[in-house]
Formats: C-alpha cells, sequence, structure tokens
C-alpha cells in the first residue's frame, strides 16, 4: 500500500512539476517582459522637482518631465515619489528647498529654469540633477561644456531659434525699423537670448533697444513706456515676462503694439507670433534622461545636454485681430494657430 501511495505521489509531483514548467515556458514565450515593466520591477526612486515659478512653459516642461517617467515604467505612487517645490520666483526660496532635497537625500532632482538649476547644483556635487528650460548651461556655469557636462548636471536646453524669430518679425512686420528687446537684466538666460537677438536685428537693418525688468512690479511701467516709441517689442523666453505676458499684452495690444514672443505659452498670454520650442517635448526628453540615469546607470558626466528639433511656427489670429496686422498667407498657411487664453 505504501509503494502504492509513494508512486502515486510521485505521479502527482511530476504532473505538478510538468504543468508548472509549461507554464513557465508559455509564459516565456508569449512576448519579453517590456521597458515599462522592467523598470517597474526595479527599485522604488524618491526624486525632487525644483520649479523657479508658475508658468506655462515651465510647467509643460514639468508635465512633460513626469510623463516621460510613467511611460517608462516609473509611476508616481507606485515605484516612484516625486516631490514638487515650487519657488514663486523667490531666490531664497530656492536656496532653502536645494538644500532640503540634499539632506533628504533624493535620488535625482530635476531643477526647471536657470535660477532653480543654478541654485541645486550649488548644494551638491553627489545627486544627479537633471536642468530644462535653460538658455545655455555651460555659460550658466553649471556644466562644464554642452557636449561632455563633466560633472552631476546635465540635462535638456530650451535654446530657442532666435535669428527665426527676429526673421518673423520682419517677414510680418516689415517697415518695423525700431523694436524694443524686453527682458529681466536678472536672468542669465534672457541676457543670453537678448545679446543673440541684437546681432539678429543688426544683420536685418533694424534697431533695437534694451529695456530690461528686475522683477514683476516693474512690468506694467517699463511696458508703458514702450508705446509710442516703437514698432515692436520682442520678449525672449523670460521668466519673469513669461508670468506677466496677460499684463504685457493688455498694454501693448490695445495700443496696436505687436509682441515677438519665445514660446507657446507667452503667444497664448497675448502675444503675436513665435518660432518656439515645444516645452512638453523638452519635459520628456528629460524624462527619458532620468530613466536611464536611474534604471540603467547612466553617467550624467558624459549625457551631452538635449535640444529640441522642428521648433513651430506660431500664429496668434486673436492678437492679430486686435492689433489689425495682417499675417501673410504664405506664414499663415503653415503656422499652428494658438489664441489667447482669457485669464
Amino acid at each position: 500500500m505504501k509503494k502504492l501511495l509513494c508512486s502515486l505521489a510521485a505521479v502527482v509531483l511530476m504532473s505538478s512539476c510538468v504543468l508548472s514548467g509549461c507554464s513557465a515556458s508559455q509564459q516565456g514565450e508569449s512576448a519579453p517582459e517590456s521597458e515599462q515593466q522592467q523598470a517597474a520591477s526595479g527599485e522604488s526612486y524618491d526624486i525632487g522637482i525644483l520649479q523657479l515659478t508658475e508658468h506655462p512653459a515651465l510647467d509643460a516642461a514639468r508635465e512633460g518631465f513626469v510623463k516621460a517617467l510613467a511611460d517608462n515604467g516609473l509611476v508616481e505612487g507606485q515605484n516612484v515619489t516625486i516631490d514638487v517645490q515650487n519657488a514663486q520666483n523667490d531666490q531664497s526660496n530656492l536656496k532653502t528647498m536645494a538644500q532640503k532635497f540634499v539632506s533628504d537625500k533624493k535620488d535625482l532632482v530635476l531643477a526647471i529654469a536657470t535660477p532653480a538649476a543654478q541654485s541645486m547644483a550649488a548644494e551638491t556635487t553627489d545627486i544627479p540633477i537633471l536642468i530644462t528650460a535653460v538658455t545655455d548651461p555651460a555659460a550658466s556655469e553649471l556644466c562644464e561644456s554642452n557636449e561632455a557636462p563633466g560633472g552631476n548636471v546635465t540635462g535638456t536646453s530650451d535654446l530657442t531659434p532666435i535669428k527665426e524669430q527676429i526673421e518673423l518679425l520682419h517677414q510680418i512686420l516689415p517697415d518695423a525699423k525700431n523694436v524694443a528687446i524686453m527682458y529681466n537684466s536678472g536672468e542669465q538666460n534672457s541676457v543670453i537670448q537678448a545679446d543673440m537677438a541684437v546681432e539678429a536685428a543688426t544683420e536685418l537693418g533694424i534697431t533695437t533697444e534694451r529695456k530690461t525688468v528686475t522683477n514683476t512690479n516693474d512690468v506694467a511701467q517699463v511696458t508703458s513706456s514702450l508705446l509710442g516709441n516703437f514698432d515692436a517689442v520682442y520678449i525672449p523666453t523670460d521668466n519673469t515676462l513669461a508670468s506677466s505676458m496677460p499684463l504685457v499684452s493688455s498694454i501693448t495690444n490695445p495700443a496696436g503694439l505687436p509682441l515677438i514672443v519665445g514660446e507657446q505659452g507667452m503667444i497664448e498670454g497675448g502675444g503675436l507670433a513665435s518660432v518656439a520650442v515645444n516645452y512638453t517635448d523638452l519635459g520628456e526628453m528629460t524624462g527619458k534622461m532620468a530613466v536611464d540615469i536611474l534604471v540603467n546607470g547612466a553617467d550624467p558626466a558624459a549625457m551631452p545636454i538635449g535640444y529640441t528639433e522642428n521648433p513651430q511656427l506660431i500664429i496668434n489670429p486673436t492678437a492679430a485681430e486686435e492689433l489689425n496686422i495682417t499675417i501673410p498667407e504664405d506664414i499663415l498657411n503653415k503656422a499652428e494657430k494658438v489664441s489667447t487664453v482669457e485669464q
């Protein structure tokens, strides 16, 4: 009897093993594990996001970053904790928040906009720092070079096609001879772009004058001083003015003074036209870099600064109508139309 029971047990055990083996084999043959599943099967991560201030471009970059993490298996609330800190354009807030991220020993930090990146980089050489919405990281002393960063800081640049933007101004407003370049003189990214805009305008025979603000409190006064003195205004991807665009356009557009701007969020704030990078795409590029660092062990020092391709021509029909400007048909036909968003 014992022999019979032992034989039966052996048969059951062998059958169980065969079935388990078949099941495992079938699962293995069904489909290879996706990159998302591979990322999700690893350890969890604690990520900090330090954002200079709120405006559509920086918000879009942050959202694109988080989306890219999720698309690649790093999902907030599952295997990623994301701590978002917004400094509300206050330098002392940036420093305090950056120090807190270091003391919390974040696995990686995303710094959005040049002042946020500089504050974060000043606090640690150990934690990987990804930056975005920074015009020229090397010129801002965030890395050794944009091609070979050489430290713990890398990421993506939002350098816009400034020459093309000034050429667009000339195409839409061929009679514009005197153009104000308006920006915050305290933002290194804006200073770099203003220099490039002056050079591009000079090549086209356009006279420029720099009109600077130091904070949002200056915006209304400086904007009002432009009326009657200039044919157009160029505003680069300046964080202070991006967050104040509805105020700026509420002064310039009724007065017939067109705004050529640096990015789409500024168009939504009342700007007339731009050749713009897409900040959501920029954030997604940066998010993929984060996955490469966290999951694949990539070294930030060897990761070149990334740049978006194929900037988009954007026209604001609402602003054009208010300004009584007719956009040339060849420009209008190939442009994306984005209207002013009511605040």
